[in-house]
C-alpha cells in the first residue's frame, strides 16, 4: 500500500492538471515527487528551498492572486516554525489555502525533536477558521485533500502520517464523526490513524467507538448523540488537544473526559514509531489498560 504522502503527491499532481487555480509551494521536502508536475506546470509548482517563512508567505501571496495554494513540508516546519506567517499571511489577510504536512508527531524519530510536531493541531486551535483533517488511510487522505482543494477559499490543514489503519473508512469533506460500533459503557473517539489500535484495545469492552478523520470542526453533535457522558479521546497528537471541544459539547451535562495522546515529555532516544507509540501509551495494550481503568472508575 502506498503511504499518505505518496498519495498526496500523486493526487496533487493530478489536481494541477485538472484545475488551473491549483498551485503547489514546496520547501525542498517532496520536490522529487513533483518533478514531472513541475515540468508540466513550471509557474504553479514552486520550490522556495529551506525557507519555511517564505514557503507560507508565498502560498498566501498566490492566494491573493486567486490561486488555490497547496503548501507542503514537515509539520514542524509548516505550522510551528512559520506560525507568525500562518497567523498573519493567511488569517489576518483573510485568504485561504491548504497546508499539507508530513511527519505527523514522530514519523521520523531519527530526525530528532526538530522533526516532531505533536502540538501542531493545538497551535492551530489558537487561530480562527481552520478546518483540520487527520486521515487514517491513504484513500481518506486523497478524498479529504480533493475536498480541501475544491473548498472555495477556506483555510484547511491536512495532517499526514506514515501510520495508517488497515482499511479506509467513510470520510466527509465537511467533517463529522462516523460510528464504528455501539456500546453501553462509554464513548471512545479514535482520531485518524489511531483507530485500529483503539479497536484492538476495546475489542472486549462494551463501548461506542466514533471515528474522526476531521477534528476541526469538532463534531459535538455526534458525541452527544452517542449518549454517554464518559468519553475517551485518543489522538495521534498532543494529549488533550480536543478535550476542550469535547467538554464544550457536553457542557450542560455531568460528564468526564479523558484525553489520550502524545505526552509533553521529550523522548531523547530515537527508536522507531512503534517505540514512541508504546512510550506514550498509545499502543493497543496500553490503551486497553488506560481506557478500562477510566471507564470503571
Amino acid at each position: 500500500m502506498d503511504t499518505m504522502r505518496d498519495r498526496f503527491i500523486a493526487t496533487t499532481s493530478r489536481l494541477l492538471d485538472e484545475d488551473p487555480r491549483v498551485a503547489v509551494v514546496l520547501a525542498d521536502i517532496s520536490v522529487d515527487g513533483f518533478s514531472a508536475a513541475r515540468r508540466r506546470h513550471p509557474t504553479r509548482v514552486v520550490n522556495v528551498g529551506i525557507r519555511e517563512q517564505l514557503l507560507v508567505g508565498a502560498g498566501a501571496g498566490m492566494a491573493l492572486t486567486g490561486l488555490r495554494p497547496v503548501v507542503h513540508t514537515f509539520a514542524s516546519f509548516l505550522v510551528e516554525r512559520p506560525f507568525e506567517q500562518v497567523k498573519l499571511d493567511f488569517g489576518h489577510q483573510g485568504v485561504g489555502g491548504v497546508l499539507v504536512s508530513a511527519g505527523a508527531s514522530y514519523d521520523w524519530p531519527a530526525g530528532g525533536f526538530t522533526h516532531m510536531a505533536p502540538g501542531d493541531v493545538a497551535l492551530l486551535d489558537t487561530l480562527d477558521g481552520w478546518t483540520v483533517h487527520v486521515p487514517g488511510h491513504p484513500d481518506e487522505a486523497e478524498a479529504l485533500l480533493r475536498h480541501a482543494v475544491a473548498d472555495g477559499d477556506e483555510r484547511v490543514y491536512v495532517r499526514l502520517s506514515l501510520q495508517s489503519n488497515a482499511r479506509a473508512r467513510e470520510v466527509r469533506g465537511g467533517g463529522g464523526f462516523v460510528t464504528v460500533r455501539e456500546g453501553r459503557g462509554g464513548t471512545v473517539v479514535a482520531v485518524g490513524p489511531m483507530l485500529d489500535a483503539v479497536l484492538d484495545a476495546v475489542a472486549d469492552l462494551d463501548v461506542t467507538v466514533l471515528y474522526a478523520a476531521t477534528v476541526r470542526p469538532f463534531d459535538g453533535a455526534a458525541l452527544r448523540a452517542a449518549g454517554h457522558t464518559d468519553v475517551v479521546l485518543v489522538e495521534p497528537c498532543l494529549a488533550g488537544t480536543s478535550t476542550t471541544a469535547a467538554n464544550d459539547a457536553l457542557a450542560d451535562l455531568p460528564h468526564r473526559v479523558l484525553g489520550l495522546g502524545v505526552g509533553q515529555r521529550e523522548l531523547r532516544r530515537y527508536g522507531d514509531m512503534a517505540d514512541h507509540l508504546a512510550a506514550h501509551g498509545l499502543d493497543a495494550a496500553s490503551l486497553r489498560e488506560r481506557i478500562s481503568v477510566f471507564l470503571k472508575a
